[in-house]
């Protein structure tokens, strides 16, 4: 049964990871088998359950004890549970808790490329995606729209990140994923970003007039400059891994995203590119094939999050349509 602990003291050691610890301190690259996320919301904490990820404590509204959170508690054991009421919380974190319940959860050890995609037929690739709430968008389109699995390169922000476990709804926990190469060490996952410096999402938008674009790719840009992925390697192992990979990128010679070719491909590798310049050049030439989205009324760019929405449908329909009966009742609207 949860011990149930009511908030007192405001600094109080064991508070530190929902009040004052950093993302890059929840990792702890030091200790990695102690690294943590924040799970927030009853519905995203039991998927995280249900995923096998191991609680810690809760801080929660008192409502939710026997509220939305009580089958939560339930299933969490003998753990502490930290509680008060609504204000009380409000001033703890700094943030107004709009889902009520926090978990704090242990990472789990991250998988190999290899066993991530056995079995899979369509899968994503971000390089370089640096906004937690861009990777958060993409894993819940990827979740609903067919994607077997996610792969990530060093210069990605972590799927773990309270904001992106927020925005993908937990579907974070629902799709596999891992790092690209030596990526999948935890000490070497990149560092969080501050979240106030976030630009907007296809999701959330960012008000910013300066925020420019990428042209015809699909990607915004973004002023900060981000590392470059190692493409040749993960590459390599993609296509020995039978993946067919592609680019989506603006090329004189790219192809249309419902071209039938893509959608005949029995494995398929989407590849997307970070919010600052899109792809890395090397990168689109170690494709396969480059792909773009047509579009209209003089419009040449989406947001990476949007952009990845409209190609997981299309390219991920035609290898799920006999296990998918909601999309196909859609694909007339298509066709």
């Amino acid at each position: 049964m949860a011990q149930m602990i009511e908030i007192t003291d405001f600094d109080a050691p064991e508070l530190d990871v929902y009040a004052r610890l950093t993302e890059n301190q929840l990792i702890n690259r030091h200790e990695p088998e102690k690294g943590m996320f924040i799970a927030e919301s009853p519905k995203v904490i039991e998927r995280a359950l249900d995923a096998g990820y191991m609680p810690v404590s809760i801080l929660t509204e008192k409502r939710h004890i026997e509220g939305e959170g009580q089958k939560i508690l339930a299933r969490c054991g003998e753990i502490p549970v930290y509680t008060a009421e609504f204000d009380v919380l409000t001033k703890l974190t700094g943030f107004q808790l709009t889902r009520g319940m926090l978990c704090a959860m242990y990472r789990q050890p991250l998988p190999s490329v290899q066993s991530v995609c056995k079995g899979a037929k369509r899968i994503a690739v971000l390089e370089n995606v640096v906004n937690p709430t861009n990777v958060g968008a993409i894993f819940r389109s990827a979740a609903a729209l067919g994607m077997d699995a996610v792969l990530l390169t060093t210069g990605c922000s972590n799927p773990l990140y309270r904001r992106a476990i927020r925005v993908s709804m937990g579907t974070v926990f629902q799709v596999p994923w891992t790092y690209l190469g030596e990526e999948t060490k935890p000490e070497t996952l990149r560092r969080a970003e501050p979240e106030e410096k976030e630009p907007g999402t296809g999701i959330e938008r960012n008000p910013d007039p300066e925020e420019e674009k990428e042209p015809g790719t699909g990607i915004e840009r973004n002023s900060e400059p981000e590392e470059k992925a190692d493409s040749g390697n993960w590459q390599k192992q993609l296509h020995e891994l039978g993946f067919h990979t592609v680019a989506m990128a603006l090329k004189e010679d790219s192809l249309s995203i419902d071209n039938p070719k893509l959608m005949n491909e029995d494995k398929l590798a989407i590849v997307l590119g970070t919010e600052g310049d899109g792809l890395a050049p090397e990168t689109i030439a170690a494709c396969d094939d480059t792909v773009c989205i047509p579009m209209a009324h003089g419009v040449d760019s989406l947001n990476v999050a949007a952009a990845s929405a409209v190609a997981f449908w299309q390219l991920g329909r035609q290898a799920h349509k006999d296990n998918c009966c909601n999309m196909n009742s859609n694909y007339q609207l298509w066709e």
